[in-house]
């Protein structure tokens, strides 16, 4: 490079740099930052964003609610891509805001960080919070319509991306009508007359599509969950959704549809909502309250902020249940508003569990056998589903998203509140609930066993060479290779079938491991009787990757694990009691697709060749397929050896068949066991292997009429 060229660019770097003044400075006046930068507000614009929007507004009306105001929201979504909120609140002041000369209506949807949620005097609590959420929506808005009623009167005011006025519609409302702005101070239009003591509010918005993705959508599955989960909190309150945009793949594909949620058993019905089927205590309830004082900067008469002590009131409301299993499914709710990720009152509520319970067990940790071992946090939560609530007017939460909550308070008021009530629980000396109390107190321990034998297992026992093969049950015949991903493990039912098996298979890869008979139904049994169990325990400890919400699939030992059962009624249940110990305690294996069911005939056919050539041999693994045979034989004018074999069990094939049509992965067919939609797999199993016979013997009943006598193998 010249020294020329060198100089030239010098320069030039220096006349950009004294370019950057004070003219390069933006300032984004009102609602232009939020169309700036929606993903500051709403994280992102594509559907997840779109629902944030619409949570905003119905939020608003859900704090009305809770403040009890109004009884009903109805939300509709229509076929032009906009959606409606209606409620039958207070409605929003439609009064000239003396300080700004706008009207209420104009302030909350065009002026950031306004509302009546800065103090308590108009909401004590509610989970808006920074007086942003409806001035959003209405920015990134092609059209907005408020509609208030009021005083007998129904007023009404549109938005066009923020800019206040009236569409002039004729038909249907629709975004590029003919708009005329409201000049400043004017009074929200009267356009109808109401009922005397008749409130509300209804907003009517289409989002901007110059801002969200094409692809974002409302997502009718979120809002079902959002509506039944606000129910639920809000005993009484009644929330319809309609959806009439006749959606392909969707309930309302053929017409508009329509679901209505109103629970009055609050927080415990919630729980048997979201809870498994198979409870090991009732749902027991903990409520509590606590004051804390916090300093924040209160406005004055001239809207000035002053830093001031103000006293707060944390109420706190727990409902929770301990099932059997290991999954632990705990919601957390501020004001109403779901806080997924936590934050001071889930550390509160986990506090208390982990300090109570330690406590109880070393006082009774003689009876409960728990030795010196001490319980964990996880031993506790295996089981349980909790539901924890706190209501606080301004709480401190990390984002407009609200997804943590920050008030530091709330953990030490939590912790004393759930630690106080769930000791006097566990304390009780009444009959009913001392049984429950026992169950769960052996419920944990049984947790922390397993939890300590399965890092044992992880930190000892690795695959195993020919010298150290010991340490496995002495029933397992393993294979010699040590690639974890090429290996396979064949649970064989019965010892007569694991001698044919043996013979059949390549011992370089295929394990073998026999059952004997019907292993324990895991669904009904606790953590301890499954451990203490000979045959499931010696399952779990040769699959290698421990048991429950210890389970680590990168230590199991077999790529494979293929239930070899006989082809009857007896071999299906056996199965599916395999199925509900993997389903129930090493759920991994499943969902990672390395459970499978192998697939033996059911006949074997011998086709007769005329002269020296060899006869034909056709396995075939049902009635109807053998049925198919015999026609193509005898359209062939062939014949058959008699008898037809019809295998009963494995143990009745030689190594060479059992090879052939069930071990070979060459000509074998395995079934994979997966699982598409967890909820309703946890419903069958409960349903299926449970402790409840009444649900069960509904179903058998319900479809007795359906079944053929002929297809039952007996």
């Amino acid at each position: 490079m010249s020294m020329r060229a060198s100089a030239e660019r010098v320069k030039h770097h220096v006349v950009t740099q004294a370019e950057y003044s004070a003219r390069n400075l933006s300032v984004l006046e009102g609602l232009e930052a939020v169309r700036k930068r929606p993903g500051m507000y709403i994280g992102s614009t594509d559907s997840r964003g779109l629902m944030h929007c619409l949570w905003e507004i119905i939020d608003n009306s859900v704090d009305e609610a809770l403040a009890g105001y109004g009884q009903s929201i109805d939300i509709t979504l229509f076929s032009d891509g906009s959606v409606e909120v209606a409620d039958n609140g207070r409605g929003v002041p439609i009064d000239i805001e003396p300080r700004t000369g706008l009207s209420g209506v104009e302030v909350v949807f065009t002026k950031l960080h306004a509302g009546g949620k800065f103090s308590s005097d108009s909401y004590a609590a509610a989970g808006g919070l920074h007086g942003v959420g409806a001035a959003v929506v209405n920015a990134l808005s092609e059209r907005l319509d408020v509609q208030v009623t009021r005083g007998g009167k129904v007023h009404q005011l549109s938005f066009k991306r923020g800019k206040s006025g009236l569409f002039q519609d004729k038909g249907k409302p629709r975004p590029d009508a003919p708009f005329a702005t409201l000049e400043t101070g004017e009074e929200v239009p009267v356009v109808g007359k109401a009922k005397r003591g008749t409130t509300g509010t209804t907003i009517r918005y289409w989002a901007d599509r110059q801002v969200f993705t094409p692809d974002a959508a409302f997502l009718y599955q979120e809002l079902e969950q959002r509506a039944r989960q606000t129910a639920f909190l809000i005993p009484g309150l009644r929330i319809t959704i309609r959806d009439e945009r006749r959606l392909a793949g969707t309930a309302g594909e053929d017409g508009p549809h329509e679901e209505v949620f109103q629970f009055d058993g609050g927080l415990a019905e919630f729980v048997d909502h979201v809870s498994q089927l198979n409870p090991v205590t009732d749902v027991w309830r903990l409520h509590g309250e606590g004051n804390f004082t916090e300093r924040v900067p209160v406005l004055d008469s001239s809207g000035q902020a002053q830093m001031q002590d103000v006293q707060r009131t944390c109420e706190v409301d727990v409902a929770l249940r301990w099932d059997v299993g290991y999954d632990t499914k705990v919601q957390s709710f501020v004001n109403i508003i779901a806080t997924p990720k936590g934050g001071s009152h889930n550390t509160g509520f986990e506090q208390a569990l982990t300090r109570v319970f330690r406590k109880t067990i070393e006082a009774n940790a003689r009876r409960l056998k728990a030795g010196n071992d001490r319980v964990e946090k996880d031993d506790i939560l295996a089981g349980l589903t909790a539901i924890v609530t706190v209501r606080l007017a301004e709480p401190q939460f990390e984002g407009q998203t609200k997804e943590v909550l920050g008030t530091p308070a709330a953990r030490q008021i939590v912790s004393k509140v759930v630690g106080d009530q769930l000791t006097e629980i566990l304390q009780s000396r009444k009959r009913g609930v001392k049984q429950q109390v026992d169950g769960l107190l052996e419920k944990i321990v049984a947790e922390m066993k397993s939890r300590i034998m399965a890092r044992t297992t992880k930190e000892n026992q690795r695959r195993k060479t020919a010298l150290e093969t010991s340490s496995m049950p002495a029933k397992l015949a393993d294979c010699r290779s040590t690639d974890v991903e090429n290996s396979e493990l064949f649970i064989v039912e019965g010892d007569s079938a694991l001698g044919t098996a043996k013979l059949a298979r390549s011992s370089d890869y295929q394990a073998l491991l026999p059952i004997r008979g019907k292993i324990l139904n895991v669904q009904k049994a606790s953590v301890g009787e499954m451990l203490n169990n000979a045959e499931a325990s010696a399952l779990i400890q040769v699959v290698g990757g421990g048991s429950g919400r210890s389970f680590d699939l990168e230590s199991t030992r077999y790529g494979k694990i293929i239930l070899m059962t006989d082809a009857d009624v007896d071999g299906a249940h056996i199965r599916t009691l395999l199925l509900t110990l993997f389903f129930r305690y090493m759920r991994p294996m499943v969902e990672a697709g390395r459970v499978y069911a192998a697939v033996p005939p059911l006949h074997r056919v011998e086709i007769i060749n005329p002269g020296a050539k060899a006869n034909e041999i056709v396995y075939t693994y049902s009635e109807q397929e053998l049925h198919d045979v015999l026609a193509r034989v005898e359209s062939e004018q062939r014949r058959i050896k008699e008898p037809i074999q019809r295998y009963k069990g494995l143990g009745e094939m030689d190594a060479d068949q059992l090879a052939e049509t069930t071990m070979d992965p060459k000509q074998r067919t395995l079934r994979r066991v997966n699982i598409e939609e967890f909820e309703k797999a946890e419903e069958i199993f409960e349903l299926l292997m449970g402790r409840h016979v009444a649900p069960r013997r509904d179903f058998i009943i319900s479809g007795a009429e359906e079944l053929d006598r002929e297809e039952i193998d007996v």
